[in-house]
Order: structure tokens, then C-alpha cells, then sequence
């Protein structure tokens, strides 16, 4: 007489009532399994991440640094805390250039996210126009250019343009019959010298990223819009700027960000030590490293860069909670 087999089936593993878990077991859990679904990812990631710890999370130590009268013999733990403690804040205020160097940084960095987001979408919609893609990409690549010069080459181009006694304006003042202007000495010019060396360096990144967007708009919607009669400025109006308005308002808040951060690079580079242009030319950063180089406190110099830092902070959580009441699809969280 045959036995009949019987099939085995493992018991399933115990597991925990999802409602026993709590809330923090079940983040716990979720945590761990997304880990080890993708961790193929994840570890393709630490390089990234670790690298992204190093440079922006661990100098974020030297935050005392406004507070303590820092000395290089004891290091930034042993220096003692300044007495009064905020009086590494005092001297910059009380320098007369606070509200000076606040309002240029402030104002300069709106012009440069407002006009070069209007050159840019306005390039970027000329060219996804155009028909003849050869001189579309020539165009494309001619307007990027200018993004890998540095601002020293573009300071010496600019120096050359304006140059009192050899620029190239001058020369075509003095051909007309007029006076050469000393662009280096009236400070009310710069503003405007400022956001066009803005826009012509970094229009053409903008204008790439702006025709990336452009390039995922369905070609169907044109075609109805034409069947329906509408003019090609009227699908401008119509499709194309309000389908590439989360990206104007994404890009922008990323902008907005370092709205307070002035480029060293480029001011120092374009303006120099010049202080005949300061007081529509200098710049928080400017004025940070000229704080570290003349008066050699590393604490004083931190002082007003903390300050920035906490004042473009705040200006991003507004601008984003804007966003988000306004354009949901615009912000970043």
C-alpha cells in the first residue's frame, strides 16, 4: 500500500501587525526595504553623497566662527567666545557699509534672475522657432560659449571695451567728435555694464536649459491650435509660455537661493579694488574678503557672510511658500 506524499509548505515568517508597528517602525521599515530593493543605486550614490557631506555639511562647523574672537594658536574650539558675542556683527554694522553692500547684493542678483530669465526664454523661444536646424545649433553653440570664459578673461574683454585711454567705445566716441567717457569713475554706469556682462556669459546655460524644456512640449498641440486658426504668436501666448512656466518658476527659485550670494569672481574680476565705483559696485563677498585681507579677523570676515546666509535663507522659504499658493507645480517642496 502506497503512502500518499504530502507537499510541505514552509510556514510564512512572523511578522509584526502593521498596527503594532508603531509609526516610527513603520518608517523604519519602509526605510530598509527601499534600501534593500535598490541598493545597487544606493551605492552607486555614496560617492555623491559623501562628497556632498564633505563640501557643504561639515564646513558648516566654522558657523561659530562670527561668535569667537579667533585666534590661529587655538583653532577654532579653543578661540574664546568674543565679548560681547555679537560684537563681530557690531563692527559690521556699524561700518556704514552694511546697508550699502546688503542693498547691491540684493538688487544686482533680482536683476540678474529677472533680465536673464527674460533673455533667456526669449532666445530660447526664437530658436525653437526656427526651421533651419543648422543654424540653429551654430547659433546655440555660439551663445554657450561665452559660459566656459572665465570672468578674468571677460574683466580684461570688458577692460579693453571701456578703458579711459585705449577701449574700443572710447575710440568710437573720439571718431564722432565727442569726449572719452571715464567709465571706470562713474559708478551710476556700472548697474547696467553689471547685468549685461550677466546675461552675456551665463544667457546662453540659461537658453540650453530653456530649450530642453521646449523640446518636451507635444508637437500635437501646435497642430490643433493651427487647425483652429491661431496665429504663431498666439500659440506662444498660448502653449509654449504657460507649459514652460513651471520650469521659468523652478529655475528662478533655484536662482532665488543665492540670491544673496554675489559671484566673487565675477565682481572682482569686472570691478576690481576700484573704489571710486563701490557705491553701486561692492558686494557682500567684496567686502568679506576685503574685511579678511586688511583687518585679518577671520571672525569679523565671517560675521556679515553668516548674516547673508541666514538673509537668503529666509528670502527662499518665502519666495517657495509663494510658489506653492501660486504655481504648486513651481516649487521645490
Amino acid at each position: 500500500m502506497k503512502r500518499k506524499h504530502r507537499s510541505y509548505t514552509p510556514a510564512a515568517p512572523l511578522e509584526a501587525p502593521a498596527h503594532k508597528l508603531g509609526a516610527v517602525g513603520r518608517v523604519v521599515s519602509g526605510v530598509i526595504g527601499e534600501l534593500v530593493k535598490n541598493r545597487t543605486l544606493y551605492m552607486m550614490c555614496i560617492p555623491a553623497i559623501v562628497l556632498f557631506i564633505l563640501v557643504n555639511y561639515l564646513p558648516l562647523f566654522g558657523l561659530i566662527l562670527p561668535f569667537k574672537d579667533f585666534s590661529f594658536a587655538e583653532g577654532i574650539v579653543g578661540s574664546p567666545w568674543a565679548e560681547p558675542l555679537f560684537a563681530n556683527f557690531e563692527y559690521f554694522f556699524r561700518s556704514g557699509v552694511a546697508w550699502r553692500v546688503t542693498r547691491n547684493t540684493f538688487l544686482y542678483n533680482l536683476a540678474f534672475i529677472v533680465i536673464g530669465t527674460i533673455v533667456a526664454v526669449s532666445l530660447a523661444i526664437m530658436l525653437n522657432e526656427m526651421k533651419t536646424k543648422v543654424f540653429v545649433k551654430i547659433t546655440q553653440a555660439s551663445f554657450l560659449l561665452p559660459f566656459f570664459i572665465s570672468w578674468i578673461v571677460g574683466g580684461m574683454l570688458l577692460r579693453a571695451l571701456l578703458a579711459y585711454d585705449y577701449g574700443v567705445f572710447n575710440q568710437v566716441l573720439a571718431r564722432f567728435g565727442h569726449n572719452p567717457l571715464d567709465w571706470y569713475g562713474t559708478p551710476e554706469a556700472w548697474p547696467a555694464i553689471l547685468v549685461v556682462a550677466d546675461s552675456w556669459r551665463e544667457g546662453g546655460y540659461r537658453t540650453v536649459l530653456y530649450l530642453a524644456a521646449l523640446a518636451g512640449i507635444d508637437p500635437q498641440l501646435y497642430e490643433v491650435a493651427e487647425m483652429d486658426g491661431a496665429s504663431r504668436w498666439r500659440q506662444i501666448r498660448s502653449i509654449t509660455v504657460p507649459l514652460l512656466t513651471p520650469t521659468i518658476s523652478i529655475l528662478a527659485l533655484l536662482e532665488v537661493g543665492r540670491i544673496m550670494n554675489a559671484d566673487f569672481g565675477k565682481f572682482y574680476a569686472l570691478v576690481g579694488e576700484n573704489s571710486r565705483i563701490f557705491p553701486t559696485a561692492d558686494v557682500i563677498d567684496t567686502y568679506v574678503f576685503r574685511t579678511l585681507r586688511n583687518v585679518g579677523d577671520i571672525g569679523m570676515a565671517a560675521a556679515p557672510a553668516m548674516y547673508q546666509s541666514v538673509i537668503g535663507f529666509v528670502l527662499v522659504m518665502l519666495v517657495n511658500w509663494y510658489m506653492r499658493r501660486k504655481f504648486p507645480q513651481g516649487s521645490l517642496f
